[in-house]
């Protein structure tokens, strides 16, 4: 059979992430989080002083861009491979809400994300891959032969997100979330580089009122009707 590329752009919290993992497992191919790896620079930015509450110290973490190393190791146990920034086991503490705040502000940095799509465009050369982000249909993956863009309303992604974090214990309250989820909105879909739009040929799916079966089986039925048309 095949192989294809399937890129997954949407809104924070729209269950990109779970998507990509169960189609990249049925089908066979390899999922690669591009958020996790912008969630990991911006890890870097804040044990490394370079960004904060009130500053964004953007030239000391473009010179520092060649110390970061980033890698994906599949982890047998849970089932899907887990964020490394250099060689640490960083899979826990980039899901946090102090880490969702900042990610917006380090994507929109040219510098790295200019990094972080050479790395991308790498890992899906030989086609058979899932990647879910921002850019993936309109920078990473341009010609991907299937595009997918995922919505949802705040207030519902905010409630999913919240609900994640009370379950890993996070002491955080609703209004927080949302907060950051609007935010986030903003921030990603007006930045100068790459923001977050829909490709003109991408499927948009809205699963505001979709649970994650529904959601998988309409979307492997559009994989199956471009597999069987190439």
């Amino acid at each position: 059979m095949k192989k294809i590329t399937i890129a997954i752009d949407g809104f924070s919290s729209t269950g990109k992430s779970t998507l990509a993992k169960q189609l990249a497992k049925h089908l066979g191919y390899v999922y690669v989080d591009t958020g996790a790896m912008y969630r990991a620079v911006t890890l870097f930015a804040m044990q490394n002083n370079c960004i904060g509450i009130e500053f964004l110290d953007k030239d000391k973490l473009v010179n520092s861009l060649p110390t970061i190393k980033l890698s994906f190791k599949f982890n047998s146990e849970l089932g899907f491979a887990e964020m490394y920034l250099n060689d640490v086991n960083v899979e826990t503490e980039i899901r946090t809400l102090e880490v969702s705040s900042f990610v917006s502000a380090i994507a929109a940095i040219s510098e790295v994300r200019s990094k972080l799509v050479e790395q991308q465009q790498e890992m899906g050369k030989e086609k058979g891959i899932v990647m879910d982000g921002r850019d993936i249909g309109t920078v990473v993956f341009p010609n991907a032969e299937l595009k997918i863009f995922m919505t949802a309303g705040a207030d519902t992604r905010a409630q999913r997100r919240f609900d994640e974090l009370q379950a890993k214990g996070d002491s955080v309250s609703y209004e927080e979330v949302l907060k950051n989820v609007v935010e986030r909105d903003y921030v990603d879909t007006h930045r100068d580089d790459s923001p977050l739009v829909m490709a003109a040929d991408a499927i948009e799916i809205d699963n505001s009122y979709l649970d994650r079966k529904e959601q998988f089986d309409a979307v492997l039925e559009l994989v199956n009707e471009v597999i069987n048309t190439i």
